[in-house]
């Protein structure tokens, strides 16, 4: 299939559901409404409550939820064929994911920036609040060390991506000295400035990469892991006006434009998809992995449909800069749309690959063997960037052939294969960093708010010397699993907990509408629960045995606990922490359950939803 009519009809989805669905969540279900008061005018403290311009807030968010899930993620699932990923992107992004993310960043809003925990304690019981603060730590975590985890392979060997990421820090420094401090409000100065410093940097990585600094700035791999933990501190700790949202936002233009880009050159090449709409490996046993189409696309495609992980930005920095309640709509539930094009993007660009040349990049060369496939067009690919392709998975290199791929492809553009696969590789380690900042702030938050239910103090201390403690901590927690942890070892239990995280937001999403008297639109949030309960769940069972534990199973483990037993201790935490967030997952929805019955049923009063004032009626 031409590969165009998949680009025209997710950008005609994407536009069509912003405008008409994601204005009805805005208007008659989240009513936002510009005459409230948000907590950066509320509470403006100049380091994490700050108003901010809403495209510049929109480049920060975008740039923080849109990690590795919309490019990695599609790209593994093109194991399936193109087709169950391309339907996913376009359903899950419109129906839940948006609806996920709008709903959850309202509530934040209107309960002064506080954490989808918090939220959780106050609009539904503290027990699910502390099981909710439980498993965001866990899925934090996880989460940022697998993000750190690509930035790090995406970088080695590569110069110009190191170079230019580098470029961005100083780069968002004066932007953010500039517009805030400087000449406050100079956001058009700011970001023509930066974006020609940007650009300028790019640029300046090409001519590096064929430098002898190439071999300077080609770190080992544990160096560029401890550099990432450093940037990650810095950035968690410094105001939140000075780094991390400048730096968010200059990035945004990096990855907005490059996906832009390929979206203009798929358009203009028309690339064939070689993948088959249905892979032979929808029934299992696939050389990626071996699970099956359900539930494995879902958790797999993660972030471009449905991400758990947006329920901490939109109740982390996001909610405490929000300038007014109806940037709400743009930022949330658009970003979100936006991310689900990029997703199919990204699946385009895996998919105009050959088969078999998709499949041994993918693969361990002795997984690959034992296909009995033989490679297409590979060794000429390796020839034009002049690396070697094969035996590289994880899915970013894929992706990285099939953009350059398409991008040699245009006018005047062949020949530069080598150019473009290594500002594919750039582009994506940018992609991913700017989670890391924003990840690591947030996780700081949740640290502070779980040390605060033991020792109230903790909850309520203020300052640097907290932010510096429990930042520490939080690059400590994920930097370990950096150091020690692989893709193949951490990307199958981040997919499960990423996914369980969004169950765990809707159902508290759920309460927030029960306790705003918007119970008729109740199936806005318990259709795309339903299914999240049960796809994921699912998926974490079937996670045990056909991930976790399969080596064992095959040399003769009887059962699961043998396998367990048998098991090296990386697969033993992986099978604890999944199945702990399975359980604190069904400890929130039973208790949720009771409540939503109790108080339909009149038997229960609601509590204060955020931001409103109960009718007298709970309109119920």
């Amino acid at each position: 299939m031409p590969a165009l009519y998949l680009v025209i009809v997710s950008a005609l989805v994407a536009v069509i559901a912003y405008r008409t669905y994601g204005a009805f969540l805005a208007a008659r279900v989240a009513t936002l409404d510009d005459l409230r008061r948000t907590p950066a005018h509320t509470m403006r403290d100049g380091r994490d409550y700050v108003p901010t311009n809403r495209w510049v807030l929109f480049g920060h968010h975008f740039a923080a939820i849109a990690g590795a899930g919309p490019l990695i993620g599609p790209v593994l699932a093109a194991q399936f064929g193109y087709m169950p990923g391309f339907l996913w992107l376009l359903v899950g992004s419109v129906l839940a994911g948006g609806v996920h993310d709008l709903i959850i960043l309202t509530a934040s809003v209107r309960s002064g920036g506080r954490s989808l925990a918090n939220i959780a304690r106050e609009q539904v019981s503290p027990l699910t609040g502390s099981a909710t603060a439980i498993a965001i730590v866990f899925v934090m975590t996880v989460a940022l060390a697998v993000m750190a985890l690509v930035v790090v392979n995406s970088l080695k060997d590569s110069s110009w991506g190191v170079f230019s990421i580098a470029c961005t820090i100083p780069i968002a420094l004066g932007m953010g000295l500039w517009s805030y401090r400087i000449r406050p409000g100079a956001i058009k100065s700011a970001t023509a400035v930066g974006v020609v410093l940007l650009i300028g940097a790019v640029g300046a990585g090409a001519w590096v990469q064929q430098s002898p600094f190439h071999h300077w700035l080609s770190h080992p791999l544990p160096t560029i892991g401890y550099a990432i933990m450093v940037y990650g501190f810095i950035a968690s700790v410094l105001p939140v006006w000075l780094l991390l949202c400048p730096r968010d936002y200059l990035s945004s233009f990096m990855k907005i434009g490059a996906i832009l880009l390929l979206a203009v050159g798929v358009i203009l090449v028309n690339p064939r998809l070689q993948m088959p709409a249905f892979s032979p490996y929808i029934g299992g046993g696939g050389p990626l992995f071996p699970g099956t189409l359900f539930p494995f696309v879902f958790i797999t495609i993660a972030c471009g449909a449905i991400s758990g992980f947006h329920s901490l930005i939109a109740s982390g920095t996001t909610p405490k800069m929000i300038e007014r309640e109806r940037d709400i709509l743009p930022i949330s539930y658009g970003a979100m749309v936006l991310e689900g094009f990029v997703g199919v993007i990204a699946l385009i660009a895996a998919c105009a690959l050959h088969p078999n040349d998709y499949f041994a990049i993918n693969c361990r060369p002795e997984v690959f063997a034992k296909l009995g496939l033989a490679v297409h067009n590979l060794h000429d690919l390796e020839a034009q960037v002049g690396e070697t392709l094969a035996g590289r998975p994880g899915g970013a290199v894929s992706l990285a052939v099939g953009m350059a791929q398409v991008f040699s492809s245009l006018p005047a553009m062949r020949g530069l294969m080598s150019f473009w696969y290594h500002f594919a590789i750039m582009f994506e380690a940018m992609f991913v960093l700017t989670l890391i900042d924003t990840g690591t702030r947030v996780t700081r938050y949740m640290l502070q708010e779980v040390g605060g239910m033991a020792v109230p103090a903790l909850g309520a201390w203020r300052g640097l010397a907290p932010s510096i403690l429990f930042s520490a901590l939080a690059v400590g927690a994920w930097g370990y699993f950096l150091q020690t942890g692989t893709v193949s070892t951490l990307w199958p239990m981040l997919g499960v907990a990423n996914q369980l995280l969004a169950a765990f937001a809707l159902a508290i999403g759920t309460s927030v509408l029960i306790n705003m008297g918007k119970s008729r639109y109740l199936w806005c949030t318990l259709v795309p629960l339903a299914f999240m309960c049960v796809n994921t769940l699912t998926a974490g069972w079937m996670n045990l045995g056909v991930n976790y534990l399969a080596p064992q199973l095959q040399d003769g483990a009887p059962d699961l606990w043998a396998a367990f037993l048998a098991a090296p201790m990386p697969a033993r935490v992986q099978c604890v922490v999944t199945l702990a967030i399975m359980a604190l997952l069904l400890v929130v929805m039973v208790d949720s359950l009771l409540r939503w019955t109790a108080v339909l049923r009149g038997r229960r009063a609601t509590v204060q939803a955020p931001g409103e004032a109960i009718p007298e009626a709970a309109a119920l």
